[in-house]
């Protein structure tokens, strides 16, 4: 019984320590949320791109080397 009690005393301690630490979290803003967002995609495209480049050069390089 009285290990029951020490059990749920922790999970009641671990959920109020949660509740605790989400009241912490600053969220952002719609704006800044689309410019960050907006941020990633277009460096997702640039790296995208750099790779298919570069792996369209090797690609090609191999090619000529090997026939």
């Amino acid at each position: 019984m009285a290990e029951n009690e020490k059990t749920n005393s922790e999970k009641k301690g671990f959920v109020d320590g949660l509740k605790a630490e989400f009241r912490k979290i600053v969220w952002p803003t719609q704006e800044v949320l689309a410019k960050q967002t907006a941020a990633v995609v277009a460096v997702s495209l640039v790296l995208g791109t750099i790779i298919a480049v570069l792996d369209w050069a090797f690609r090609l390089g191999l090619t000529r080397v090997f026939q």
